[in-house]
């Protein structure tokens, strides 16, 4: 097992990259999380890792209890936000009481936003079942769920107690989750590491085949790159807006698609965008988007547009962009990159060659 730090002062705690389920009751001891927890998760997790989890907290002496949500993007809302108040409320929880996001990011979302509205707060622990929820979601903090006119428009910064990460639950993932979890890791070459980059273009039979000891690196070093962005700007005040790159034009295809497509898809189509986008404004050279859509494509991860089957409409996802969250002063933030390993966060980007790029 490998532990990664996010230092945070008093709200620091540990990523456990290698925990094993069937320990998470001996791992959550002496966090301070009361006796009563509810693990909340969807019923394709439950059916697959739930028994193992409860049985193990109860045999670390907490009075567990589960609270399904469904399987999906769409779900992630205030509705089902409500039912978890709902749940605990009838369960008499109190401040003290805590909660288990038992599931993929969605599940990690919800529940995060939950724990940190609850009674004004109660403790939360993060055990993500996804590559996706592993490499970004279930670690930094951000919490929250969608709006009708935009994704994550409603959250809370609320950080977990601790992370535990099962490696070995990526095996039963299909393959589409796994793609959908590398378009974040891909993100974090291009922002962060260029060697972390060429690493994935020269190892991608033995990540795609699941060898441990590679699907362990790329967890391990897409975490420690997180952690190293979260702990210095916890709020996203500044730097931690890297971390949005391909997420600006990402975001507005999941709202023009209600949430259809995956979000990783979506963010790997936005992050080739973003580099065409820097290209075309003089920002990098050619070899960047060339490498990033050949990185992406190769790890069968869509391009462009085209992999909706319909376009949506330049002018809806220029004005879904609008209203992105990020936006100051009715100006978008690009990340946009110089080169591999760098980017800059800019409003000052060119609107005709966006609305080009996404026309082509």
């Amino acid at each position: 097992m490998h532990t990664v730090k996010l230092s945070l002062g008093e709200r620091s705690y540990d990523i456990e990259i290698g925990a094993n389920l069937d320990e998470a009751g001996a791992r959550l001891q002496g966090l301070c999380l009361g006796r009563k927890m509810a693990v909340v998760t969807n019923p394709t997790v439950k059916g697959l890792y739930g028994g193992r989890l409860i049985e193990s907290l109860k045999a670390g002496g907490f009075l567990v209890m589960s609270i399904e949500i469904p399987d999906g993007e769409q779900y992630k809302n205030l509705d089902w936000v409500n039912s978890i108040y709902t749940a605990l409320l009838i369960n008499s929880f109190d401040r003290k009481s805590a909660l288990v996001a038992l599931g993929g990011g969605v599940i990690g979302d919800l529940t995060g936003f939950a724990a940190a509205t609850f009674m004004r707060g109660v403790p939360f622990v993060q055990v993500p079942t996804t590559l996706l929820a592993m490499v970004d979601s279930s670690v930094g903090g951000k919490t929250g769920v969608n709006h009708p006119m935009g994704k994550n428009m409603i959250g809370a910064f609320y950080q977990p107690k601790k992370v535990l990460m099962d490696l070995s639950v990526l095996r039963g993932l299909p393959r589409e989750e796994l793609l959908s979890g590398m378009a974040e890791v891909i993100k974090y070459g291009v922002i962060r590491d260029a060697a972390f980059f060429d690493y994935l273009e020269k190892n991608r039979e033995k990540i795609l085949s699941l060898d441990p000891d590679a699907l362990e690196y790329v967890v391990r070093r897409s975490c420690e790159i997180k952690a190293e962005v979260v702990s210095k700007d916890e709020r996203e005040g500044g730097l931690r807006a890297v971390l949005n790159f391909g997420h600006t034009v990402g975001h507005a295809i999941e709202t023009a698609e209600n949430y259809r497509m995956r979000h990783g898809y979506a963010v790997a189509v936005g992050m080739v965008y973003a580099s065409r986008l820097a290209h075309k404004t003089g920002l990098c050279g050619a070899a960047v988007p060339e490498r990033v859509e050949h990185l992406v494509r190769s790890y069968n991860l869509p391009s462009d547009l085209s992999a909706l089957g319909r376009k949506p409409a330049v002018a809806a996802l220029m004005d879904t962009m609008q209203l992105d969250k990020k936006a100051e002063g009715g100006k978008v933030k690009f990340v946009l990159p110089k080169r591999i390993g760098e980017v800059v966060i800019t409003k000052e980007w060119d609107e005709g060659a966006l609305r080009d790029i996404l026309k082509s």
